[in-house]
């Protein structure tokens, strides 16, 4: 689990023209909370954010708030973001016990390459993006890697199935399908028009026969 240093700066006066201020100089709004404490408004360097998640566990990195001295283990609980922008306008940090168990989500990733899927047409199809998952702070995976290098035409693999580190368990259905398979339909649909095709021209050339020997008959 990646974690990091954030420094955060006490201060900030509550209101929209301080946070723009602050926006101006390169700071996000902020506030932290969590664990009984009391709500503290700081703000955070922009580029040293991105820097602090721009590691393998993104937003899932564990960052080390410090604060007038004082250091709080933290998760990005939220977001706000520019309607338009899509920049980062105001972040809420919640403070974590680090031997504490708590729901994050997790993403995704698929490795290999399914070659008996491709051979018999069919596409592999990842249902979920991300994956919530229950386990300590500090034990946190970066990401969930699923091989489908064996997948079959038939194979379902579930939220039971998937391999999740010691001190990690699923949140959701067990048997809810995170990896299907889908089959294409192009290819039996090419056949079928060109099997109209073939037909129609079958039929314009028994028409031309018959009008041929039609005329010659006139003659």
């Amino acid at each position: 689990m990646s974690e990091t240093i954030l420094t955060a700066e006490v201060g900030r006066r509550a209101g929209s023209s301080d946070s723009r201020r602050l926006r101006a100089e390169g700071k996000i709004p902020a506030i932290v909370y969590g664990r009984g404490m009391e709500p503290l408004s700081v703000s955070v360097d922009r580029r040293e954010l991105r820097q602090a998640l721009s590691g393998a566990a993104g937003m899932n990195t564990i960052l080390d708030l410090s604060v007038d001295g004082a250091v709080y283990p933290t998760l990005i609980k939220d977001v706000q973001r520019h309607p338009v922008k899509r920049s980062v306008q105001h972040i809420d940090f919640i403070q974590v016990n680090l031997n504490e168990e708590i729901v994050v989500s997790v993403p995704i990733h698929l490795e290999g390459e399914a070659k008996e899927v491709s051979a018999n047409n069919g596409l592999v199809d990842l249902t979920m993006q991300e994956l919530e998952v229950r386990t300590t702070p500090r034990s946190i995976p970066d990401s969930i890697t699923i091989d489908i290098t064996d997948m079959t035409m038939d194979t379902v693999i579930r939220i039971a199935d998937l391999p999740l580190p010691a001190g990690v368990t699923a949140e959701g259905d067990p048997e809810a399908p995170v990896v299907t398979v889908l089959v294409m339909r192009a290819t039996v649909e090419d056949d079928e028009d060109a099997a109209v095709v073939e037909g129609d021209t079958d039929g314009d050339a028994g028409e031309a026969g018959h009008s041929a020997g039609a005329n010659s008959d006139g003659e």
